[in-house]
């Protein structure tokens, strides 16, 4: 698994899994219960990977759809 981005904004990370899951890249977001740990403030950014063998297309699909690796 790879990093594809990392964001604290909840709207960014669902628009990129829905992006992803439409070109059909399996993608996993991590970091989601840090909210308990933080108070649930939302200062601590989710991470969103994908395979390694599809980062490149993954990529490709995120930015060509304006948004970065960083949310």
């Amino acid at each position: 698994m790879k990093q594809l981005m990392r964001t604290n904004n909840p709207v960014s990370m669902a628009m990129a899994i829905s992006l992803l899951q439409g070109e059909g890249i399996d993608c996993f977001e991590i970091d989601v219960n840090m909210s308990v740990l933080e108070g649930s403030i939302g200062i601590l950014p989710r991470r969103l990977m994908v395979h390694a063998d599809d980062y490149d297309a993954a990529l490709r699909v995120i930015i060509d759809n304006g948004m970065g690796p960083d949310g």
